[in-house]
């Protein structure tokens, strides 16, 4: 048995997530059948992803693996860029190291959510790019965007999953203005489902004004979902990578994340 780690990018715009649904166009369905197809296998072998990305949502450097019995990584790679369809390309396909597991090994997972607030938009865009009627106040996303930094739990933020921890470390979340282009970077240990939309949410509603940036840090405090908190649309966001600590710490890594989830 060998694993073998897939660096993948794809357009999320017409997939319906990452994960598995029957009946549905997914990434890791599409990736599946693909490497079933080439090795004949009678049942398609799971993927484990650094990110289960929701549907429209973008990946630039997504990495997930495969467990595989005898197989030769250079050939599968050759036949599984012919075959993954073109909203999909195989950055990457190698042996991978002892210890790695793409979701428990991962130390971050960044992120870039972008949107233009001028009167033109670029029509090229459109499927990357949120357009926002009313000027953002940057400045105030920014301020907004400091409570929320560190180890918190993120519950105010996130879809509540049975037995999952809604508690994760914001190391990064700040916003960028050129012209009438934003960009906001954030990066942390793990996102819960919908927390990087509903954060962005927050940063636009105070951004417009509607809230002073210190209503970041009740909205925290509360540890409830908010119905003035919206989770902003999907094709926006993009998972730009994943950060691994390097052979030696992988498997420290990932018992340090087992752990952490299982709490």
């Amino acid at each position: 048995m060998v694993r073998l780690r897939l660096d993948l990018s794809y357009d999320g715009t017409d997939f319906r997530g990452w994960a598995i649904q029957p009946g549905l166009r997914t990434v890791q369905g599409e990736v599946e059948a693909a490497i079933a197809l080439i090795l004949r296998l009678p049942q398609s072998a799971p993927l484990t992803v650094a990110g289960r990305t929701d549907a429209g949502v973008h990946a630039r450097g997504q990495v997930a693996h495969v467990d595989l019995d005898d197989v030769d990584p250079v050939h599968l790679e050759r036949r599984l860029r012919r075959l993954l369809p073109e909203d999909i390309t195989l950055r990457g396909l190698t042996a991978a190291a002892d210890g790695f597991d793409a979701r428990f090994a991962a130390l971050e997972r960044r992120y870039a959510y972008r949107m233009f607030d001028g009167p033109a938009p670029d029509p090229l865009t459109r499927a990357t790019v949120v357009r926002w009627p009313r000027r953002l106040d940057v400045d105030a996303m920014n301020v907004a965007a400091d409570h929320l930094l560190g180890e918190h739990d993120f519950a105010a933020f996130c879809k509540r999953r049975l037995g999952a921890t809604t508690i994760r470390t914001l190391a990064e979340l700040g916003t960028v203005r050129v012209g009438h282009s934003l960009e906001t970077t954030v990066r942390a240990d793990a996102f819960c489902h919908s927390m990087v939309r509903s954060l962005m949410g927050l940063l636009v509603a105070v951004g417009e004004g509607r809230f002073e940036p210190s209503w970041s840090a009740a909205v925290l405090a509360s540890a409830a979902r908010d119905a003035r908190v919206t989770v902003l649309p999907p094709h926006g966001l993009v998972l730009e990578e994943v950060i691994y600590p390097d052979d030696a710490g992988l498997a420290i890594r990932a018992r340090e994340s087992r752990r952490r989830r299982d709490e």
